[in-house]
């Protein structure tokens, strides 16, 4: 049996902070807001795979009222996730992926972005895609006040 996830996740701009998506620190004045990383990205991956399954979200796996999950890299977190779907028999069978954001700009990290993810959920990089959008300056994303992402997962039951 097939089963697909949707994640969303939003993270404001924040000063002294570094600026990680998809597990690439990208070079930037600012960075996001959070308890850990920030990195929208993998967040919103997160909760496409979690409700695919019907676990749950991030914050329920990953609360962040925990002390341990202060600044904790987002790929650690995903490849937990991981591990935990294969434990309850799921394989991923692919992840697609929108960053929406006005700047700075990424689509020169994406190759990265898209190893990254396909090594911390044990995938090739060819179930993996990452794209961008902007707002046309419109909204939140578009004033640059931060990063929106979303995220669809296939999950595929072996049980």
């Amino acid at each position: 049996m097939s089963r697909i996830g949707f994640g969303f996740d939003v993270h404001a701009f924040a000063s002294h902070r570094k600026l990680v998506l998809g597990g690439v620190t990208i070079p930037f004045e600012k960075g996001l807001a959070g308890h850990s990383d920030a990195d929208v990205l993998i967040h919103a991956i997160i909760d496409s795979l979690l409700g695919a399954a019907a676990l749950g979200d991030i914050g329920t796996h990953f609360p962040d009222t925990d002390l341990k999950y202060k600044d904790a890299d987002s790929l650690t977190l995903l490849t937990e996730v991981s591990k935990r779907l294969k434990n309850k028999g799921y394989r991923i069978e692919n992840i697609d992926t929108t960053l929406i954001l006005q700047f700075p700009k990424v689509a020169s990290y994406f190759p990265q972005m898209c190893m990254n993810i396909a090594k911390a959920l044990s995938l090739s990089v060819s179930q993996v895609s990452v794209k961008a959008t902007t707002t046309e300056t419109l909204g939140f994303t578009g004033r640059g006040e931060g990063v929106a992402a979303s995220a669809i997962a296939l999950l595929e039951n072996l049980h």
